[in-house]
């Protein structure tokens, strides 16, 4: 979606697209919690919330405008704010906890694995299709993807309850607005400055992501293809590293994933900004490249120490909430760091707004470094 915007619209439009996804997860993860915890059906959640996401990339086959594009993303971005924290919460609660963060990141590679793969197909087909052909194959994939929701069995125990509206409704207030005596989760073991980090690190990630694309392709003068082979190399590493970070985080403990997770994200920003310093399109491609290896490698070890420092520190009657509650940080750090960026870059240029955007990442790292306690 960031290079069909990009062919037509300015680099705030195309940063505001990843913007509204994260604002439509940061939006309704906290109903999405509220839910799976209120009812303990986290199957049906995922489920549900896997099919709305898939309805909701349609009306893109039909209209293409770049704000109603964007407010699709917004759309879909609510829907799929569902999935992650009951997904996490089944595979979390699978075994023993010793071997949690082995669970978490053979979960977070398989994801990585598909991310792979729809870069680099979106870069291919990104030269030979129109829009709407391109949209139509993401909907076909995306309803395939929801198939094997409906064979995952839960581990986690479903409540006797009888649904009601004003419960719900009464359930996501005090989870978004906790009362002062139901905060103490918040303190253990600096879980509250997890969540702080997670923010500053994710304005730095999403704002640099956010215009990416558009950045290799128009800044570096590289192809559509070659931006998606690009892209690619994230996730890819990710299937790798995901799988790494999980067992580094049963051995070494979570903090210090953590920690360097938070510092390379800021190494990411830097990189990226020096890769139009070369003066050949090659030198150029390994530049960005090494940028989106050390981030690959930075947020697999930041992603898989994150969710298992959560789930050790989590009641399991409150989990798909705390889960659900890094989504949400983060989203408000997707929000933040794309408009931060397309403005500063709109007012400057691409290089400076990741030097400047970087330095949060770094803030986080300090924080994290200071302020969290290994939950180990």
């Amino acid at each position: 979606m960031a290079v069909v915007i990009g062919r037509h619209g300015s680099p705030f439009e195309v940063s505001m697209a990843l913007g509204a996804f994260f604002m439509g997860i940061g939006l309704f993860a906290p109903v999405w919690g509220a839910l799976t915890d209120y009812t303990g059906k986290r199957r049906i959640v995922l489920i549900v919330s896997s099919l709305l996401a898939t309805l909701s990339i349609f009306p893109l086959v039909i209209y293409q405008s770049i704000w109603i594009s964007i407010l699709i993303r917004f759309v879909y971005g609510g829907f799929v704010a569902g999935f992650l924290p009951a997904l996490v919460t089944i595979v979390g609660e699978r075994g023993k906890s010793e071997s949690r963060g082995k669970r978490i990141g053979f979960l977070n590679s398989s994801r990585m694995a598909g991310g792979a793969g729809g870069r680099i197909c979106a870069g291919f087909l990104l030269g030979i299709l129109l829009p709407p052909d391109l949209y139509l194959i993401v909907f076909g994939v995306s309803l395939a993807a929801s198939i094997p929701a409906f064979l995952i069995e839960d581990p986690t125990p479903s409540k006797d309850y009888v649904f009601s509206f004003t419960e719900l409704k009464d359930e996501i207030r005090r989870r978004v607005f906790p009362p002062e005596g139901e905060r103490s989760h918040l303190n253990t073991h600096g879980l509250k400055w997890l969540y702080v980090s997670l923010g500053l690190r994710h304005t730095t990630v999403k704002g640099v992501g956010s215009l990416l694309p558009v950045f290799i392709t128009a800044a570096l003068g590289a192809s559509e293809f070659a931006m998606g082979i690009l892209m690619a190399l994230n996730p890819a590493f990710q299937t790798v590293f995901m799988l790494i970070s999980g067992r580094l985080a049963d051995s070494v403990g979570r903090k210090p994933l953590i920690v360097f997770g938070m510092g390379g994200s800021g190494v990411y920003g830097l990189v990226a900004a020096a890769s139009t310093l070369p003066e050949t399109l090659l030198y150029r491609e390994i530049m960005v490249g090494l940028a989106l290896v050390i981030v690959a490698l930075s947020f697999s070890a930041l992603s898989t120490g994150a969710m298992t420092f959560i789930g050790d520190v989590s009641p399991i009657e409150r989990e798909s909430e705390l889960q659900g509650l890094r989504s949400t940080v983060i989203s408000a750090g997707g929000v933040a760091g794309p408009v931060l960026v397309g403005s500063i870059a709109v007012l400057t240029d691409f290089e400076t707004s990741y030097m400047l955007i970087s330095i949060l990442a770094f803030v986080a790292m300090f924080i994290t470094r200071w302020k969290l306690v290994e939950s180990k």
